[in-house]
């Protein structure tokens, strides 16, 4: 069931509560069809953002929202024709299941035949059949989100806006949806943007990640350019573990007290630190490794080990080796990382 896609421009966009400045002036193209993630911590306006788009706020003066060819900017949410689920689903207690998914299209004076057959479909694509005249009050959890996505997706809107949907629910079953709705949202191919403060659901979800920072974006990209090429160090700290090398800047290269580290590229500006994943280094022979240290701490994750390493640079290191791998407190180690795998940052 493929929906009808729109782009989404958003033009120097700012917002401005009671002469506090959340949101700093903003230019956002959002593709017919994407899903985009806006990614931060609490108040970094990644909900402004998406209520702008959604017609719940409007812009400081001279902001601009388009759909396509059209300025929404002054529209209210019941006009731009988008689809919204909140935090907290915002279901309809007193109605069924059935009665909150046809809520839109009732309001729509949508005739009953065809609105019958609309909410029957997705009922199905929700596998909500069996539940489709219970009351709210009698679903679980992961029931009422996919009731409130259903209910969302009624009125076949042009654009699907989601505020952190899954983030009431328990850690394995949000795992179990994320997948469904990454899944889900393919199918449709309906322009998204989805709002989040977890890093898993933004790597799975997003075909582009906006990272936000205090009223600003910080970058955006592909999941993999975000995790391994950030581009400040509020964005590599912010998503996933980073780890920071010390030593003094040569030729291009980060000497250390064993060796040489070399960045695959030059860097051009200022005097950068070197960073990397826990996951792109691999244990050495202390006796030849540019970095060496002791393990401190050793932390069983099941498919993997997590390593504490002290003495190899200013902070712990921590490093990721396969699960089954034992060492002790104690133990001297050494650590290399690929060149593509380190990250300069200034």
């Amino acid at each position: 069931m493929k929906l009808d896609s729109m782009p989404i421009t958003l033009t120097q966009c700012g917002k401005t509560f009671r002469g506090t400045r959340v949101l700093e002036p903003l230019d956002l193209s959002i593709g017919a069809g994407e899903t985009l993630v806006l990614l931060g911590p609490s108040g970094c306006g990644k909900t402004t953002t998406l209520r702008l788009i959604a017609g719940l706020e409007t812009p400081d003066a001279g902001g601009q929202v388009r759909f396509g060819d059209d300025d929404v900017t002054a529209l209210p949410i019941e006009r731009r024709k988008v689809g919204m689920v909140f935090q907290n689903y915002a279901l309809f207690p007193n109605l069924n299941v059935r009665g909150n998914i046809g809520y839109g299209l009732k309001i729509a004076r949508v005739g009953a035949a065809a609105a019958r057959e609309r909410v029957d479909e997705l009922l199905a694509m929700m596998r909500l059949q069996d539940h489709a005249d219970k009351p709210i009050g009698q679903l679980s959890g992961g029931q009422r989100q996919r009731v409130a996505l259903a209910r969302a997706l009624a009125p076949r809107p042009r654009v699907l806006l989601l505020d952190e949907p899954l983030t009431a629910l328990d850690a394995r079953l949000r795992d179990t949806l994320r997948g469904e709705m990454n899944a889900l949202l393919r199918e449709l191919g309906v322009t998204t943007v989805y709002v989040t403060h977890d890093q898993a659901e933004a790597m799975e979800l997003g075909d582009r990640v906006v990272v936000m920072s205090a009223g600003r974006i910080e970058q955006i990209g592909t999941p993999r350019e975000i995790y391994y090429r950030p581009a400040s160090r509020a964005v590599a700290q912010f998503v996933g573990t980073l780890n920071r090398v010390a030593g003094q800047w040569r030729d291009g290269a980060l000497v250390t007290t064993g060796g040489k580290l070399s960045v695959p590229a030059p860097v051009s500006t200022g005097s950068p630190e070197l960073f990397f994943r826990p996951e792109d280094a691999s244990l050495a022979d202390p006796a030849h490794a540019a970095l060496r240290g002791v393990i401190e701490q050793s932390t069983f994750l099941g498919e993997r080990t997590r390593l504490t390493i002290g003495g190899a640079a200013p902070d712990a290191l921590f490093v990721d080796v396969a699960g089954r791998i034992e060492l002790a407190r104690g133990t001297q180690v050494g650590i290399a990382i690929a060149p593509e795998a380190l990250i300069a940052l200034a």
